[in-house]
């Protein structure tokens, strides 16, 4: 069985660790600065005020202006999130996250140790903290048991019996799909506004109307692609942290305190001599909130002069004072070295090699981030009309 747990509103959660007395009054996480206002999640007061995730700041407000507004803090959400995953790792679980709130294992290791799929579920449940609400689904499919995980109660776990994942689906609301927000408006003007309706369309229909993402959703709706889930590698302890005695936002300032950081990081003896996968650059700003940008390097690297300059722009995005500089190393890579190449690679081994780093890019910034230029009118006379982007995803 492949088990989904889940925890609603996981970065507003995490954001009022430190201020419980607001999980009691209407409260909503704010939205990052230069994106559209729409705000995150909401408290169980402002929900029964009328505010709903997603709504716009403006909207929110006039409709409770009781609204408190909390301010995301990323280093927070990381933070508690990784006790979270080390709490199940501790139990036996072997976890996927996919995002803050949500992660996937598999109990087919653990039901044995715990004696069956329920008391296996309830383990991981206590192992995550009933202060955090979180609820469980279990089920064949990957999607079936993040559907059955979203309906359940708090503290509960829902098992979906194999063979049964489609005729449990076929209820349950378009919202659980990955969905752009236009496409949900344009299903439901189709009629279609659960997922056994979109199930039983023919998929070639829905492929021609919604493109590649209504494929993915109608695959979805009739249970979703079976597989197994990989367990995570198990995540670095390497930070370096430095407390300012008065905040500072000067930029010469931070350079060189995150320079110090960098030197302190590479000289710890733990690394082993390992090169950076992925690094991430964390900051406590004036006001109690907080920022962080990880970055993962296209190739592992433990040269200084590559990490400062793949790092160091990150500092002028701070957006306010900082009081506290933390750098992390978030991977590191397995090898120590590099092999070097005798002739220069032709063929399919340069194909290969693109191949591999179009992989790289797309894992860093998501899927449709790689695009081809197709020509498909050489001879208008309009320029934008002679080529179309294409999303390369194979």
């Amino acid at each position: 069985m492949i088990a989904c747990l889940i925890v609603p509103g996981f970065e507003l959660r995490a954001a009022l660790r430190g201020r419980p007395g607001l999980a009691l009054v209407p409260a909503a996480l704010s939205p990052v600065p230069g994106t559209e206002p729409l705000i995150g999640p909401v408290t169980a007061a402002a929900e029964a005020a009328g505010v709903q995730p997603g709504m716009r700041m403006g909207e929110a407000l006039a409709t409770c202006p009781q609204l408190v507004l909390v301010e995301q803090d990323p280093s927070a959400v990381e933070r508690e999130w990784e006790g979270v995953l080390r709490r199940l790792e501790d139990s036996g679980f072997a976890v996927d996250p996919e995002e803050p709130g949500r992660v996937y294992f598999e109990t087919k290791g653990v039901e044995r140790l715990y004696g069956g799929l329920e008391a296996a579920l309830e383990r991981a449940l206590a192992s995550v903290g009933t202060a955090w609400d979180p609820r469980a689904g279990a089920a064949q499919r990957r999607f079936a048991a993040l559907a059955a995980a979203s309906v359940a109660r708090p503290g509960q776990a829902l098992v979906v019996s194999a063979g049964k994942e489609e005729g449990f689906l076929a209820p349950l609301p378009l919202s659980l799909l990955p969905l752009p927000a236009d496409r949900y408006a344009e299903l439901e003007g189709l009629g279609v506004r659960r997922l056994g309706e979109l199930a039983a369309l023919p998929g070639g229909a829905v492929a021609e109307r919604l493109g590649r993402e209504g494929r993915q959703a109608w695959g979805l709706a009739r249970g979703g692609a079976s597989g197994r889930v990989r367990g995570r590698r198990p995540a670095s302890e390497l930070v370096e942290a430095l407390e300012f005695p008065e905040a500072v936002g000067n930029e010469l300032t931070l350079r060189r305190a995150f320079g110090s950081l960098l030197d302190r990081l590479l000289a710890r003896p733990e690394r082993a001599g390992r090169p950076f996968r992925k690094v991430a650059l964390s900051a406590r700003v004036v006001g109690g909130g907080s920022w962080r940008r990880t970055v993962t390097l296209r190739e592992p690297t433990a040269d200084r002069a590559r990490l400062r300059a793949a790092l160091g722009p990150k500092l002028l995005e701070i957006p306010a004072p900082a009081v506290e500089l933390r750098l992390e190393a978030v991977e590191l890579s397995e090898s120590v070295g590099q092999q070097l190449e005798l002739v220069k690679p032709v063929g399919d081994e340069v194909q290969a090699r693109l191949s591999d780093g179009l992989r790289q890019v797309r894992a860093s910034t998501g899927s449709g981030s790689v695009v081809a230029v197709v020509e498909v009118a050489p001879w208008s006379r309009i320029p934008e009309t002679r080529a179309l982007f294409v999303p390369r995803d194979e």
